[in-house]
């Protein structure tokens, strides 16, 4: 059994695992850039190690310090929460070379699905559905211009290495492709190093589908039911439901058993999420995410099932705690994403938080490491928190939200807790009748 765990990240993912890790009896580690000293898991951790200055370089993605740490502190185990390291194949490959556990899948399952092309051809071997597009890397202006007739329009073109809509454009025709083209490899170089994009078939209204999958690495995996992520802004999702309004049941057992009988032929190991578009009944695989999701409380909510406890047992070898059957999906959760930003041009808004009052009550949970005093340092993600709400139903779940967000007090900065109280109210939403361009064009007409 893994006895101390290092925990490679911060915020609330880095409060989320250090709470886990107390309930298991678990020693922990918080490693911290001198941003973060008065950090909440900083505090609250057993053990704190500083990394480094406050880029993210010098210290969060800094594999050196992170093993390091892990050496001077006798950690024999590392949580990499989400972003940073949490999906670096090379930072797997290191600490399992020092005999440190990775509480992950492994790198070469990183590898496989941190490519976009190599994914897609993955997911499509392993009978997941795929959205029509090309077979691989679109080399040239020549080939784009094939590849998009074959495809018909409209097409994106997406970076292979991207992430967060960078590197990813829109053509609706053939006068618009060659510019889109162009302009999504020059991005793509920019922020990933590397040019080289694909091409896929553009669906005009879909939502964002996502199945929570966990394997044991041996051959044996599970899904835990859907996400609906289709409420975002500049491809960043903020609002997430399970289960989604758009499915029914023989859906979501359908597409979440594919799922699950795909990572069986991998043998994959620990959490991930398989990401779709939906449109019109049918899913097309977008990616896989080879980490926890920000969003993962909607699904602990709905399936009782603690997700971090789960990938700290299979990372300890011990296999799943549960079956496929063993399963109940109990009411509505939806999770929103509480940013320190302007509520309408999402600015980012660091500062001093001078009041803060989580919300609470019978069905509501608050994963947030802010506190009165805390100054949120401009260096980093501007997540100030997630407010997660269960309901037995989907109705109940969204008055029950109405309630909360009038409860939360943040103040010293701006946030994103207005938008929360117009979206909650807005009729569209209340009926579940939304896609991923839905909160982009709801702005743009604010």
């Amino acid at each position: 059994m893994i006895s101390k765990i290092l925990i490679a990240n911060r915020g609330e993912i880095a409060l989320r695992v250090l709470r886990a890790c107390k309930e298991l009896g678990i020693a922990t580690v918080a490693v911290h850039s001198t941003a973060d000293s008065d950090a909440m898991h900083v505090r609250l951790a057993d053990e704190s190690v500083c990394i480094g200055p406050p880029p993210s370089r010098d210290s969060y993605l800094n594999i050196h310090q992170i093993v390091a740490a892990c050496e001077i502190t006798g950690a024999d185990a590392v949580h990499p929460g989400y972003g940073f390291l949490s999906e670096n194949a090379k930072f797997a490959d290191i600490l399992d070379a020092h005999g440190i556990t990775f509480i992950g899948p492994t790198a070469d399952h990183i590898r496989i699905m941190g490519d976009k092309i190599t994914a897609k051809q993955t997911a499509q071997d392993l009978g997941i559905p795929v959205v029509p597009g090309s077979a691989g890397e679109v080399l040239n202006d020549e080939d784009a211009l094939k590849t998009a007739r074959q495809i018909g329009y409209p097409v994106l073109i997406k970076a292979t290495a991207g992430g967060g809509g960078r590197g990813m454009k829109v053509a609706k025709t053939e006068a618009d492709l060659l510019e889109a083209f162009n302009t999504a490899r020059s991005e793509a170089a920019n922020a990933f190093g590397n040019d080289s994009v694909y091409m896929e078939k553009y669906l005009e209204k879909p939502r964002h589908i996502e199945i929570q999958v966990f394997g044991d690495g041996a051959g044996n995996a599970i899904h835990l039911g859907e996400r609906d992520c289709s409420l975002q802004r500049r491809h960043q999702k903020i609002w997430e439901e399970a289960n989604s309004p758009a499915l029914n049941v023989e859906q979501r057992m359908k597409i979440g058993q594919i799922c699950a009988d795909a990572m069986k032929k991998l043998k994959y190991r620990g959490a991930g999420t398989i990401e779709f578009l939906y449109e019109n009944g049918e899913f097309y695989f977008i990616e896989m995410n080879t980490r926890l999701q920000v969003e993962h409380p909607v699904t602990e909510a709905i399936t009782g099932i603690d997700l971090v406890h789960e990938q700290i047992r299979v990372a300890s070898g011990n296999g799943l705690s549960v079956t496929q059957d063993g399963i109940v999906f109990s009411g509505h959760a939806i999770e929103c994403r509480i940013n320190a930003e302007d509520p309408r041009t999402f600015v980012p808004s660091p500062g001093t938080i001078t009041h803060f009052h989580a919300p609470g009550g019978l069905g509501v949970r608050v994963d947030s490491g802010a506190y009165a005093g805390y100054k949120i340092p401009p260096y980093y993600d501007s997540l100030i928190g997630k407010l997660i709400v269960h309901g037995r139903t989907r109705v109940e779940c969204m008055m029950r939200l109405r309630r909360v967000l009038d409860e939360f007090v943040i103040d010293g900065i701006k946030t994103t807790l207005p938008l929360f109280q117009d979206l909650v109210s807005n009729p569209d939403i209340a009926n579940g009748d939304y896609d991923i361009h839905w909160l982009e064009h709801y702005l743009a007409n604010d």
